[in-house]
């Protein structure tokens, strides 16, 4: 099956914004492995001055949200809204050089202690008027290309416009709500009118990610007759509507409503599932779909029993959530964005790097191993508070096994990096000589 990057001409802005993101996923990591090390090793920090564990922390979190995570859905914007075969390939790479260095200029306020003191919305100072003028310029250059496609006149593009014009309307308010958001006087970064995640917010989120995996074949793969493709969506629909009703604010998760509303939840295990065989799927994106699928059952099923009253009282605040935290984002997430990688690549050298299994599995071994060394520590901080603070055998055995999957991991984004790193120069050399 031809990829969405061949039938655009090629698939130049999709490797060269996942070189940005995979390199961003191995800086990411090797600071996740400084930060394991640390807490296995904290003399260690003395070394970091004013550059403490605390700062590196925002610095690692960052750079995997909107660094590893959000470049492939920026390929993605290129990919569906045609950027490359619009003639604006120039422009696009000029965004996501400026989106890097939006990353590199974040990184150095936060080591030299600027931050908004809120979760992901650290921004502040320069790097918080710089990135959303970048994200203002990535979405001009999208438009542009659609009014070049318009301009043209192509087969098709005056009925696909309309769609992406609803589409560029929904993104455009996106770098002023990032700039607003990220003040400091907007609200508290610890709000005492919540009494933290409901059963409502936490369905809220994960119909975000639902909805993202109904999006994710859509202009990428051929879709086959079958009826749960519309079952999906409307049902999908009739769940976001039940959502909205649900009571936010300071709702216990004990309250039986706010815990059977997360429940719902289940029925998007299999449904997912039944929506991705309404497509027909390339033979190389076997592998990672199949993972994508696998996490996403996890993460729903061991989501709901740490949400379960008893549960979520003992793992509130210790290394449990960072198990869940992990699942969601090594595991479920990077899958994904694999994923669409791949998708978006078609069949080549790229693909079919990102599908060898020696890799493959050191990733998802390394976050397993993970996940349960983190489960098994925050269980034990649940009664003991001190655990993961004061050293001890058990503590330093959990936290070394911690820091070794973590080496794992960082190898596995550092051979997937490598497979974006142009060799143009070598090859014409090689062509030289032959």
């Amino acid at each position: 099956m031809s990829s969405g990057a061949e039938r655009s001409g090629g698939a130049e802005l999709i490797e060269f914004a996942g070189l940005h993101g995979f390199f961003w996923l191995l800086a990411a990591n090797l600071i996740g492995v400084l930060l394991a090390a640390l807490l296995l090793f904290p003399d260690a920090g003395k070394w970091l001055g004013e550059w403490s564990y605390g700062r590196w922390v925002i610095v690692h979190l960052n750079w995997q949200l909107y660094g590893w995570t959000s470049l492939p859905l920026v390929a993605w914007l290129f990919y569906i809204y045609d950027v490359e075969r619009s003639g604006s390939a120039s422009l696009a790479k000029a965004a996501v050089w400026m989106w890097s260095l939006a990353l590199l200029i974040g990184g150095v306020t936060w080591l030299h202690g600027g931050s908004s003191g809120k979760l992901f919305l650290d921004w502040s100072g320069y790097a918080r008027v710089y990135f959303p003028l970048t994200i203002f310029f990535l979405w001009f250059v999208i438009a542009a290309a659609v009014a070049v496609q318009v301009w043209k006149r192509e087969a098709g593009a005056m009925v696909a416009s309309v769609a992406k014009a609803i589409g560029l309307l929904v993104l455009l308010p996106v770098p002023y709500v990032l700039y607003f958001a990220s003040s400091p006087t907007v609200y508290p970064p610890f709000n005492p009118s919540t009494g933290g995640p409901t059963g409502a917010s936490q369905l809220e989120s994960s119909l975000g990610i639902v909805l993202i995996l109904l999006l994710l074949p859509l202009g990428l793969l051929k879709r086959k007759k079958s009826v749960w493709f519309g079952v999906s969506w409307v049902l999908l629909v009739a769940h976001g509507i039940y959502c909205a009703s649900l009571g936010r604010a300071d709702a216990s998760h004990h309250l039986p409503i706010q815990y059977l509303s997360f429940v719902s939840l289940v029925i998007w295990v299999p449904l997912v599932f039944m929506y991705f065989r309404a497509f027909e799927w390339p033979a190389n994106a076997t592998r990672w779909r199949q993972a994508t699928m696998v996490w996403w059952a996890l993460l729903v099923v061991v989501g709901l029993v740490q949400y379960l009253p008893g549960v979520l009282d003992h793992y509130k605040f210790t290394d449990g959530l960072v198990a869940h935290s992990l699942m969601a984002m090594a595991g479920f997430t990077t899958s994904l964005l694999v994923l669409l990688v791949v998708l978006m690549l078609g069949e080549g050298e790229k693909a079919e790097w990102l599908n060898r299994p020696i890799m493959f599995w050191m990733w998802h071994i390394g976050t397993a191993a993970y996940i349960v060394f983190m489960l098994v520590s925050g269980w034990i901080e649940g009664t003991r508070p001190e655990f993961s603070f004061v050293p001890g055998m058990l503590r330093n055995i959990l936290f070394a096994l911690r820091l070794l999957s973590g080496v794992a991991m960082t190898i596995a984004s550092a051979d997937w990096f490598i497979a974006f790193v142009p060799r143009a120069g070598a090859e014409r050399y090689q062509e030289k000589t032959a």
